[in-house]
Protein backbone atom coordinates (compact mmCIF):
# COMPACT_ATOMS: atom_id res chain seq x y z
CA UNK A 1 0.00 0.00 0.00
CA UNK A 2 2.96 2.95 -0.88
CA UNK A 3 1.71 6.12 -0.62
CA UNK A 4 -1.69 5.11 0.85
CA UNK A 5 -2.08 4.84 4.52
CA UNK A 6 -3.33 1.48 6.03
CA UNK A 7 -6.54 4.15 7.50
CA UNK A 8 -7.13 5.28 4.19
CA UNK A 9 -7.51 2.24 2.36
CA UNK A 10 -10.21 0.50 5.10
CA UNK A 11 -12.13 3.49 5.00
CA UNK A 12 -12.45 4.04 1.75
CA UNK A 13 -16.23 1.72 1.20
CA UNK A 14 -17.28 3.95 4.18
CA UNK A 15 -16.39 7.03 2.46
CA UNK A 16 -18.08 5.85 -0.61
CA UNK A 17 -21.52 4.18 1.41
CA UNK A 18 -21.79 7.87 2.96
CA UNK A 19 -20.90 9.69 -0.35
CA UNK A 20 -23.84 7.78 -1.86
CA UNK A 21 -25.91 8.41 0.77
CA UNK A 22 -25.83 12.13 0.74
CA UNK A 23 -26.22 12.07 -2.92
CA UNK A 24 -29.51 9.80 -2.70
CA UNK A 25 -30.67 12.76 -0.06
CA UNK A 26 -29.80 15.45 -2.43
CA UNK A 27 -31.21 13.52 -5.48
CA UNK A 28 -34.62 13.76 -4.00
CA UNK A 29 -34.73 17.28 -2.63
CA UNK A 30 -33.82 18.01 -6.24
CA UNK A 31 -36.72 15.69 -7.67
CA UNK A 32 -38.84 18.01 -5.18
CA UNK A 33 -38.05 21.34 -6.78
CA UNK A 34 -38.54 19.72 -10.37
CA UNK A 35 -41.59 18.83 -9.61
CA UNK A 36 -42.39 22.58 -9.15
CA UNK A 37 -39.83 23.87 -11.65
CA UNK A 38 -38.88 21.51 -14.29
CA UNK A 39 -36.94 23.73 -16.27
CA UNK A 40 -34.45 24.44 -13.51
CA UNK A 41 -31.26 23.56 -14.44
CA UNK A 42 -28.15 22.99 -12.15
CA UNK A 43 -27.37 26.76 -11.58
CA UNK A 44 -31.12 27.77 -11.03
CA UNK A 45 -31.08 24.30 -8.31
CA UNK A 46 -28.29 25.83 -7.25
CA UNK A 47 -29.51 29.37 -6.05
CA UNK A 48 -32.98 27.65 -4.93
CA UNK A 49 -31.53 25.29 -2.26
CA UNK A 50 -29.39 28.85 -1.15
CA UNK A 51 -32.47 30.34 -0.76
CA UNK A 52 -33.72 27.79 1.33
CA UNK A 53 -30.33 28.08 3.29
CA UNK A 54 -28.47 25.33 1.68
CA UNK A 55 -24.58 25.95 0.03
CA UNK A 56 -24.41 23.07 -2.00
CA UNK A 57 -21.57 23.43 -5.05
CA UNK A 58 -22.21 23.28 -8.68
CA UNK A 59 -20.46 19.98 -9.48
CA UNK A 60 -21.81 18.80 -7.35
CA UNK A 61 -25.31 19.57 -8.09
CA UNK A 62 -24.25 19.06 -11.78
CA UNK A 63 -22.98 15.18 -10.84
CA UNK A 64 -25.77 14.12 -9.11
CA UNK A 65 -28.25 15.42 -11.67
CA UNK A 66 -26.39 13.94 -14.60
CA UNK A 67 -26.26 10.63 -12.18
CA UNK A 68 -29.33 9.88 -12.08
CA UNK A 69 -30.73 11.60 -15.01
CA UNK A 70 -32.44 14.90 -13.28
CA UNK A 71 -32.13 17.14 -16.36
CA UNK A 72 -34.34 20.08 -17.14
CA UNK A 73 -37.16 19.64 -19.17
CA UNK A 74 -36.97 23.08 -21.10
CA UNK A 75 -35.22 21.48 -24.02
CA UNK A 76 -37.96 19.40 -24.93
CA UNK A 77 -40.57 22.07 -24.05
CA UNK A 78 -39.42 23.61 -26.98
CA UNK A 79 -39.31 20.84 -29.39
CA UNK A 80 -42.50 18.63 -28.92
CA UNK A 81 -41.78 15.22 -31.12
CA UNK A 82 -45.81 14.02 -31.83
CA UNK A 83 -47.62 12.09 -28.94
CA UNK A 84 -44.85 11.54 -27.11
CA UNK A 85 -44.32 15.42 -26.04
CA UNK A 86 -47.91 14.92 -24.01
CA UNK A 87 -46.17 11.81 -21.95
CA UNK A 88 -46.35 13.43 -17.92
CA UNK A 89 -43.00 13.92 -16.20
CA UNK A 90 -44.90 12.87 -12.54
CA UNK A 91 -48.57 11.64 -11.50
CA UNK A 92 -50.93 11.52 -8.51
CA UNK A 93 -50.59 9.89 -5.75
CA UNK A 94 -53.37 7.70 -6.24
CA UNK A 95 -53.42 4.83 -3.33
CA UNK A 96 -53.31 6.92 -0.09
CA UNK A 97 -56.44 6.21 1.93
CA UNK A 98 -57.76 3.50 -0.90
CA UNK A 99 -59.39 0.24 0.45
CA UNK A 100 -57.54 -2.92 -0.80
CA UNK A 101 -59.87 -6.23 -1.13
CA UNK A 102 -57.48 -8.69 -2.46
CA UNK A 103 -54.24 -9.17 -4.31
CA UNK A 104 -53.22 -7.59 -7.57
CA UNK A 105 -54.98 -4.05 -6.81
CA UNK A 106 -51.62 -2.45 -6.19
CA UNK A 107 -47.91 -3.20 -6.79
CA UNK A 108 -45.62 -0.83 -5.15
CA UNK A 109 -42.00 -0.77 -6.55
CA UNK A 110 -38.45 1.34 -6.09
CA UNK A 111 -34.94 1.11 -5.89
CA UNK A 112 -32.56 0.34 -3.70
CA UNK A 113 -28.27 -0.46 -3.57
CA UNK A 114 -26.21 -3.25 -2.09
CA UNK A 115 -22.59 -2.02 -0.98
CA UNK A 116 -19.78 -4.89 -2.14
CA UNK A 117 -16.29 -4.65 -1.41
CA UNK A 118 -15.29 -3.08 -4.89
CA UNK A 119 -19.07 -1.92 -6.33
CA UNK A 120 -22.33 -1.04 -5.64
CA UNK A 121 -25.67 -3.65 -7.16
CA UNK A 122 -28.82 -2.18 -7.43
CA UNK A 123 -32.07 -3.99 -6.90
CA UNK A 124 -35.36 -2.97 -8.38
CA UNK A 125 -38.33 -5.38 -6.63
CA UNK A 126 -42.06 -5.24 -7.14
CA UNK A 127 -44.51 -5.94 -4.19
CA UNK A 128 -48.18 -6.63 -3.94
CA UNK A 129 -49.30 -4.22 -1.21
CA UNK A 130 -52.43 -6.45 -0.23
CA UNK A 131 -50.12 -10.04 0.52
CA UNK A 132 -46.87 -8.11 0.94
CA UNK A 133 -45.33 -10.72 -1.31
CA UNK A 134 -42.87 -9.73 -3.45
CA UNK A 135 -43.91 -11.06 -7.02
CA UNK A 136 -40.91 -9.68 -9.38
CA UNK A 137 -37.34 -8.59 -9.02
CA UNK A 138 -34.06 -7.74 -11.30
CA UNK A 139 -30.61 -6.98 -10.13
CA UNK A 140 -27.99 -4.40 -11.89
CA UNK A 141 -24.98 -3.05 -12.15
CA UNK A 142 -26.67 0.57 -12.77
CA UNK A 143 -29.55 2.69 -12.57
CA UNK A 144 -30.64 2.55 -15.85
CA UNK A 145 -34.83 1.98 -16.60
CA UNK A 146 -34.11 -0.88 -18.03
CA UNK A 147 -33.87 -3.44 -14.89
CA UNK A 148 -36.61 -1.94 -13.12
CA UNK A 149 -38.77 -2.68 -16.23
CA UNK A 150 -37.51 -6.03 -16.25
CA UNK A 151 -38.46 -6.86 -12.51
CA UNK A 152 -41.96 -5.20 -13.42
CA UNK A 153 -42.32 -7.60 -16.88
CA UNK A 154 -41.85 -10.75 -14.84
CA UNK A 155 -44.58 -9.68 -12.33
CA UNK A 156 -46.77 -9.16 -15.24
CA UNK A 157 -46.01 -12.40 -16.71
CA UNK A 158 -45.82 -14.28 -13.38
CA UNK A 159 -49.62 -12.78 -12.12
CA UNK A 160 -51.22 -11.57 -15.13
CA UNK A 161 -52.62 -8.64 -13.12
CA UNK A 162 -56.13 -7.42 -14.60
CA UNK A 163 -56.81 -3.76 -16.08
CA UNK A 164 -56.59 -0.86 -13.52
CA UNK A 165 -54.28 -2.27 -11.10
CA UNK A 166 -52.55 0.68 -9.50
CA UNK A 167 -48.63 0.79 -9.95
CA UNK A 168 -46.93 2.99 -7.38
CA UNK A 169 -43.31 3.81 -7.20
CA UNK A 170 -41.44 7.13 -6.69
CA UNK A 171 -40.65 10.19 -9.06
CA UNK A 172 -37.57 8.64 -9.89
CA UNK A 173 -36.56 9.20 -13.49
CA UNK A 174 -36.82 5.46 -14.11
CA UNK A 175 -40.33 5.54 -13.29
CA UNK A 176 -41.41 8.78 -15.63
CA UNK A 177 -39.27 7.70 -18.58
CA UNK A 178 -41.51 7.08 -22.07
CA UNK A 179 -40.75 3.13 -22.29
CA UNK A 180 -41.85 2.40 -18.45
CA UNK A 181 -44.93 4.83 -18.66
CA UNK A 182 -45.58 3.07 -22.31
CA UNK A 183 -45.47 -0.29 -20.88
CA UNK A 184 -47.59 0.64 -17.89
CA UNK A 185 -50.16 2.34 -20.21
CA UNK A 186 -49.97 -1.02 -22.31
CA UNK A 187 -50.63 -3.34 -20.01
CA UNK A 188 -53.60 -1.53 -18.11
CA UNK A 189 -51.60 -0.06 -15.14
CA UNK A 190 -53.08 3.26 -13.54
CA UNK A 191 -49.94 4.98 -12.78
CA UNK A 192 -49.34 6.74 -9.30
CA UNK A 193 -46.23 8.26 -7.73
CA UNK A 194 -45.90 9.41 -4.18
CA UNK A 195 -45.65 13.29 -3.19
CA UNK A 196 -42.58 14.94 -3.46
CA UNK A 197 -39.71 13.91 -0.79
CA UNK A 198 -42.27 11.44 1.13
CA UNK A 199 -40.57 8.18 1.16
CA UNK A 200 -43.57 7.02 3.14
CA UNK A 201 -46.08 7.14 0.74
CA UNK A 202 -43.99 3.91 -0.74
CA UNK A 203 -43.74 2.46 3.17
CA UNK A 204 -44.86 -0.83 2.28
CA UNK A 205 -41.22 -1.92 -0.52
CA UNK A 206 -39.16 0.50 1.66
CA UNK A 207 -40.02 -2.14 4.69
CA UNK A 208 -39.47 -5.01 2.49
CA UNK A 209 -36.07 -3.39 1.68
CA UNK A 210 -35.21 -2.69 5.25
CA UNK A 211 -35.79 -6.49 6.02
CA UNK A 212 -33.67 -7.48 3.05
CA UNK A 213 -30.60 -5.95 4.08
CA UNK A 214 -30.58 -6.68 7.90
CA UNK A 215 -31.76 -10.17 7.81
CA UNK A 216 -29.81 -11.38 4.89
CA UNK A 217 -27.67 -8.89 3.16
CA UNK A 218 -25.62 -7.47 6.33
CA UNK A 219 -26.45 -10.46 9.01
CA UNK A 220 -24.44 -12.87 6.01
CA UNK A 221 -22.08 -9.73 5.17
CA UNK A 222 -22.33 -10.13 0.66
CA UNK A 223 -18.82 -9.37 -0.35
CA UNK A 224 -19.29 -9.90 -3.85
CA UNK A 225 -21.35 -10.74 -6.77
CA UNK A 226 -21.31 -14.33 -6.53
CA UNK A 227 -22.89 -13.73 -3.10
CA UNK A 228 -25.76 -11.82 -4.71
CA UNK A 229 -26.45 -14.80 -7.46
CA UNK A 230 -26.49 -17.54 -4.73
CA UNK A 231 -28.08 -15.64 -2.17
CA UNK A 232 -30.56 -13.38 -3.28
CA UNK A 233 -33.12 -15.17 -5.45
CA UNK A 234 -33.07 -17.95 -2.40
CA UNK A 235 -34.29 -15.32 0.31
CA UNK A 236 -36.48 -13.75 -1.89
CA UNK A 237 -38.37 -16.68 -3.27
CA UNK A 238 -38.11 -19.09 -1.29
CA UNK A 239 -37.77 -17.24 2.47
CA UNK A 240 -39.66 -13.73 2.25
CA UNK A 241 -42.41 -15.40 0.55
CA UNK A 242 -43.04 -18.40 1.47
CA UNK A 243 -41.34 -19.50 4.93
CA UNK A 244 -41.16 -15.33 6.91
CA UNK A 245 -44.11 -14.84 9.12
CA UNK A 246 -45.64 -11.35 8.49
CA UNK A 247 -47.03 -10.25 11.84
CA UNK A 248 -49.08 -7.40 9.44
CA UNK A 249 -50.93 -10.73 7.97
CA UNK A 250 -51.63 -12.36 11.67
CA UNK A 251 -48.70 -14.19 11.76
CA UNK A 252 -48.65 -15.93 8.23
CA UNK A 253 -45.82 -15.91 5.15
CA UNK A 254 -47.31 -14.12 1.98
CA UNK A 255 -47.86 -17.23 -0.03
CA UNK A 256 -50.17 -18.47 2.62
CA UNK A 257 -52.19 -15.46 3.15
CA UNK A 258 -52.78 -15.51 -0.74
CA UNK A 259 -53.84 -19.19 -1.31
CA UNK A 260 -56.20 -18.31 1.92
CA UNK A 261 -57.35 -14.81 0.35
CA UNK A 262 -58.43 -16.61 -3.14
CA UNK A 263 -60.15 -19.36 -1.37
CA UNK A 264 -63.15 -16.69 0.03
CA UNK A 265 -65.18 -14.86 -2.07
CA UNK A 266 -64.16 -11.16 -2.40
CA UNK A 267 -66.80 -9.76 -0.06
CA UNK A 268 -65.65 -11.60 2.44
CA UNK A 269 -62.11 -10.94 2.13
CA UNK A 270 -60.53 -8.52 4.30
CA UNK A 271 -60.33 -4.80 4.22
CA UNK A 272 -57.04 -3.49 4.00
CA UNK A 273 -57.21 0.50 4.33
CA UNK A 274 -53.69 1.99 2.98
CA UNK A 275 -51.53 5.25 4.80
CA UNK A 276 -53.02 8.81 4.99
CA UNK A 277 -55.74 10.11 3.38
CA UNK A 278 -56.62 10.53 -0.07
CA UNK A 279 -55.21 13.27 -2.37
Amino acid sequence: MTGISRATFYNAPIREEKQLKRDLELRHVIEGIHAELPGYGYRRVREHLKRQGSTINNKRIRRVMRKYGLFSCVRKMFKPRGSNAEVRLVHPNLVRGIKLTGPNQVWATDITFIRLVKEYIYLSAVIDVYTRKIVGWAASKDLSHKFCLKSLDIAVKRYKPPPGIIHHSDRGVQYCCEDYVEYLLANGFKVSMSRCATPTDNAYIESFFKTLKREEVYFKNYQVLDDIKENLPRFIDEVYNTKRLHSSLGYKTPEEYECEILKLEPANRPVQKLWGRPV
